[in-house]
């Protein structure tokens, strides 16, 4: 290969990852809005989704050797579209839907201005009641924010398999119901709300849980997660606000922490971070949020989860937490939560007050339900060690090690355990 060869291999491959770039931002971006709107127009989910699917990967071949179109994201819709026609047909079914495909999507826009964001509907949509709660965090977490069934399995304590029977059983009933993709009025938009809320909260943590990476987030999908957080709490009405805007809080306050928590891909827990690492314009702006959240006076789980987060933003150190504060945020959290990742959460601050030993025996309690999940035995050997059990320690630490799939949490389990 001559010197003129190499430089247009090179060109080629500079274009090729442009290309490959502006693409994952447009599926980010747009993904989710063409699937709720082929849903609309066909009544399947399935066959929407299928159809984005096929044109990203059309995109793939053809942005990389015939440059990226001036409009990304109608590309996208334009060459989904045409692939839900060419499934219909094959289907023998085109006669009945065709018309649903002409003219009226043609010229209906995907953004309309003034209207709430697109993914808000096929949000709500997914978390309809005749759905199980689980198959309604395992749908939403896959057509909304993209996880794969490995990712929804691990945010979700649940096996791969479980995963993908409810997925499957979700989008056929979604079909099989006729189930609409809107938000809900009234009393029926409250009981979804929660729903919504979860999944986002798990799209978040689920950013700081990359299989086999270090302790920096997935920051996309963490954005993602931001930005659908101020999407619900500044565009639903407000009887809905409070616990949208608690939300909203607690997810600017972890954001907040993010340079202190990762240091050079190791992770770095809350009670050794550097603090001056942390964002104090977020923390200033999460603040701000919750004080709105609280005049509403509506409280409940989100707004309690972020008022524990911001009694450990007030302190300038962990020495000086208000761990009494703390425990009571928690008592108070579980008559709206009584979760057992909540209920493990509260034996680390119940330590604090009333002493390892009266934590140990509520760990153990959640014995049974927890024993799959890495952090009830960080915690444990944690309780373990300060009561100088030190051999039980170490064989918590080694079965946290053994189920997590962080690569930096298992160097920090593994620096426990050679100590």
């Amino acid at each position: 290969m001559n010197e003129t060869d190499a430089a247009a291999a090179e060109s080629g491959r500079s274009k090729a990852a442009a290309s490959d770039q502006l693409l994952a931002r447009t599926i980010r971006e747009e993904s989710a809005r063409i699937v709720s709107a082929l849903t609309g127009w066909l009544g399947s989910l399935d066959l929407a989704e299928e159809s984005v699917a096929e044109a990203i990967e059309e995109a793939v071949r053809q942005w990389r050797t015939r440059g990226v179109p001036p409009n990304p994201g109608g590309w996208l819709t334009q060459a989904a579209r045409h692939n839900a026609i060419d499934r219909l047909r094959r289907e023998k079914r085109y006669r009945e839907k065709l018309a649903l495909l002409t003219d009226p999507l043609e010229a209906a826009p995907l953004i309309v201005a003034g209207e709430p964001d697109e993914r808000l509907p096929l949000l709500f949509g997914c978390c309809h009641p005749a759905l199980s709660p689980d198959a309604q965090l395992a749908l939403t977490l896959r057509a909304i924010c993209g996880l794969t069934t490995a990712q929804i399995a691990r945010a979700t304590l649940a096996p791969e398999s479980t995963v993908a029977q409810r997925i499957v059983r979700a989008k056929r009933k979604i079909g099989a119901a006729g189930i609409p993709l809107r938000i809900p009025e009234g009393s029926e938009r409250a009981e979804r709300l929660n729903i919504v809320l979860t999944v986002i909260s798990v799209m978040y943590s689920e950013a700081h849980l990359v299989a086999g990476g270090d302790a920096a987030a997935d920051r996309d999908l963490a954005d993602d997660a931001l930005w659908l957080a101020r999407v619900v709490a500044h565009e639903l009405p407000r009887e809905a606000e409070a616990q949208a805007q608690g939300l909203l809080a607690l997810l600017l306050f972890h954001r907040a922490r993010e340079g202190a928590r990762a240091v050079d891909g190791e992770l770095v827990l809350l009670a050794d971070q550097d603090r001056a690492r942390w964002d104090r314009g977020l923390i200033d702006e999460a603040q701000a949020v919750l004080e709105t959240a609280a005049m509403l006076r509506r409280p409940g789980r989100w707004q309690l989860h972020a008022a524990i987060a911001a009694c450990h933003s007030d302190t300038r150190d962990g020495s000086h937490t208000d761990w009494l504060q703390v425990l009571t945020l928690y008592d108070m959290l579980l008559a709206y939560d009584y979760s057992p990742i909540v209920r493990l959460n509260r034996t680390v601050a119940l330590a604090e007050v009333d002493g390892p030993q009266a934590a140990l025996d509520e760990v153990d309690v959640l014995r049974r339900t927890l024993t799959g999940y890495h952090l009830w035995h960080a915690v444990r050997a944690r309780m373990l060690r300060h009561l100088g059990r030190r051999d039980e320690a170490m064989a918590e630490d080694l079965c946290a090690l053994e189920l997590t799939a962080n690569d930096a949490e298992r160097r920090l389990l593994e620096a426990r355990v050679d100590r």
